[in-house]
């Protein structure tokens, strides 16, 4: 599979939460200000967060325990599983509408980067360009979730994140197999 195509489907998969928690997010009519601190906020995060994680990978591999392809497949399998779950899940999230929810947001729609990063070197050598694409796609993501959610709602927001995880894990598959 194309390098960067690989990326760029890894980044909207990563986005997907993100957009589906914009979508509710939305709904509570934030100004343009809010709307465009918040995307700016996840893309942040979105992009330091692979970098973190491929400081982990790097030391898991050293402990040469197990292939990083197998880790990285691990990883984004249980990501994919997770999000497809969590379509189901009756647990209400709570909205807090200020800089501080604004980073707790950003932080809980980034922890799957973190974890990607883990893998990241199974699937690119190319880690700043693979963050800067994270980081675009969930910012890109977190806005139209943000405009969309008024018009949309909740309904959509729960398609994607299974779309997201059948990607995730249809990615983990291949890297597994190759």
């Amino acid at each position: 599979m194309n390098s960067f195509f690989t990326i760029l489907l890894i980044g909207i998969s990563l986005s997907m939460d993100a957009f589906s928690l914009s979508l509710i997010y939305g709904m509570n009519n934030l100004n343009n200000k809010q709307k465009l601190s918040l995307s700016i906020i996840v893309g942040i995060y979105h992009f330091i967060m692979p970098l973190i994680g491929l400081q982990f990978g790097y030391l898991i591999n050293k402990i040469d325990v197990i292939s990083i392809d197998i880790i990285a497949s691990i990883i984004l399998i249980y990501i994919g599983i997770d999000l497809i779950i969590s379509n189901y899940s009756k647990k209400e999230e709570k909205l807090t509408i200020s800089m501080l929810g604004f980073l707790m947001f950003g932080l809980s729609v980034s922890i799957d980067s973190l974890s990607v990063g883990i893998g990241l070197k199974a699937i690119t050598d190319s880690y700043y360009l693979s963050s800067i694409v994270f980081s675009l796609t969930s910012g890109l993501f977190t806005y139209l979730g943000l405009i969309l959610g008024n018009i949309i709602g909740k309904k959509i927001g729960t398609y994607s994140k299974t779309i997201g995880g059948i990607i995730l894990i249809i990615i983990a598959i291949i890297i597994f197999v190759k």
